[in-house]
């Protein structure tokens, strides 16, 4: 009984050739999959779609997001949970808004894509539009919410969906937002919660229990933070629930780049 050759041949990589899908943290994949993710590389779904796994914040998304785009994605979603600008929304609302306000530009989604998306939704789901702005940090506070809210006019926040878009925008792919609300306008993430939070976004229990015992961090605070979380994950996975296919399916063409130069130069003449 001899050794088989090794074969000289490198095994085919499956391909994106549907919806790339930029998750930032751990339990907002697990709204998208049962599988345990690798952290910061693609991981396929099947029928040409792909999940990538990046971690909080607009660079680490922004490479996901061109990492699915060289993959050869036909379409990109930018997915996870979101902060309230507007007392109006509560943890657990779905936001699907209709453009990202991010650095000055106003890039909009695939309109006919998101119609789709909501129209397999239940009744039942408190859906948002509007606008959704890019935020460099993790806002702490309701004053810092306001003054974002004020500067944009958006209704809600989060740290990678501007980076998805310019990815999407520049390579000529349609592109969507899918967020359900966290942490509404009056309940914000401490800051030193930061501190006992790894890359991927799972809690690192060392560090939190430090907090605790420190008492930098109550226990108040954190019972509140996880129901918050459990709201916005049950509407995430409302939403994969009844529109997975829609999630993964790419119809619309590609957008001209026209749209977005319009809204770029709009946003400029009104601050002139």
């Amino acid at each position: 009984m001899g050794i088989d050759p090794i074969s000289c041949i490198e095994p085919e990589v499956p391909r994106v050739t549907a919806v790339g899908i930029i998750v930032a943290m751990r339990m907002e994949a697990g709204c998208i999959t049962p599988l345990r993710l690798s952290f910061n590389q693609r991981t396929d779904l099947g029928n040409g779609a792909a999940v990538w796994l990046c971690g909080v914040g607009a660079e680490a998304a922004g490479a996901a997001a061109t990492g699915l785009k060289n993959a050869g994605a036909a379409a990109l979603m930018s997915f996870g949970f979101a902060g309230a600008l507007h007392a109006g929304l509560n943890s657990g609302a779905l936001v699907l808004p209709e453009s990202i306000h991010t650095g000055g530009c106003l890039l909009p989604v695939d309109l006919n894509w998101r119609a789709r998306l909501l129209g397999c939704l239940p009744d039942q789901l408190n859906v948002a539009g509007g606008i959704l702005a890019a935020s460099s940090k993790v806002l702490t506070s309701t004053s810092a919410k306001r003054e974002l809210a004020e500067a944009t006019g958006a209704n809600a926040v989060d740290m990678e969906s501007g980076a998805v878009a310019e990815v999407a925008t520049n390579a000529g792919l349609p592109f969507m937002v899918v967020r359900a609300i966290s942490d509404p306008l009056d309940f914000s993430p401490p800051r030193v919660l930061l501190e006992a939070v790894r890359p991927d976004g799972s809690p690192h229990l060392r560090r939190l229990l430090g907090l605790l015992l420190k008492r930098a961090l109550t226990l108040g605070t954190l019972l509140r933070l996880a129901s918050d979380a459990r709201a916005a994950r049950s509407t995430l996975s409302t939403v994969v629930r009844y529109a997975d296919a829609e999630m993964r399916a790419v119809h619309s063409p590609a957008p001209s780049l026209g749209g977005y130069v319009a809204r770029r130069q709009a946003i400029g003449s009104d601050r002139s």
